[in-house]
């Protein structure tokens, strides 16, 4: 079984208010990312919540996924993978870890890494575009335990890639918006621009 785990926790600091609620063409944001994950070949996604996250749930309260709760979001995106992981770890093969605030993501995209995984085996496979690393970053159960271990202090999921650069495989995507996530209204600006064309 592979798993998306969605992080959907942060606080937006930087946006001012919580993006992931920000609307893109009629739909909240972390609804085009989750609904990607949901169109991909995963067997399961689990969507991570933590700041506002009664407001967050009521917007994706009908679709298929599995909502939990990170109590310790402020800690950061480390403590919401830890969280996402925990909650599959002891029936996945591997899991795609996915930062809700990118919804260019295709699912596409998403199927692309997990093939590459299927054919290379390599603990970890990240999407790029021209050679630029993004998202989604695979992660398999041979190293869930290091996973289980980081921290921001420890640079968090950083450490563990760093650790294993040399068993890296990559998924080159011809969509540019594996590489792009939205930290601020001009950024969401530039992404309905590019959902446009």
């Amino acid at each position: 079984m592979i798993t998306a785990i969605i992080l959907a926790a942060g606080a937006s600091k930087r946006f001012g208010r919580n993006k992931l609620l920000e609307m893109m063409y009629g739909k909240p944001m972390i609804r085009w990312t989750i609904e990607s994950a949901l169109n991909s070949m995963v067997n399961e996604v689990i969507v991570v919540l933590g700041f506002e996250a009664e407001r967050v749930a009521e917007t994706i309260k009908d679709l298929p996924c599995k909502v939990v709760v990170n109590e310790n979001y402020e800690e950061g995106m480390s403590s919401s993978v830890k969280c996402g992981l925990r909650n599959t770890m002891n029936k996945s093969m591997a899991i795609l870890v996915i930062p809700g605030d990118c919804p260019l993501i295709r699912s596409e995209d998403i199927n692309k890494v997990i093939n590459r995984y299927l054919e290379s085996r390599k603990p970890i496979v990240i999407a790029t575009h021209k050679g630029r690393r993004g998202h989604p970053i695979l992660i398999s159960r041979e190293i869930f335990e290091e996973v289980l271990r980081i921290s921001e202090e420890g640079m968090g999921l950083k450490e563990v890639i760093k650790k294993h650069e040399g068993e890296i495989a990559y998924a080159e995507t011809e969509n540019e918006g594996v590489t792009i996530d939205i930290d601020s209204p001009e950024d969401l600006k530039e992404s309905i621009k590019l959902i446009r064309s």
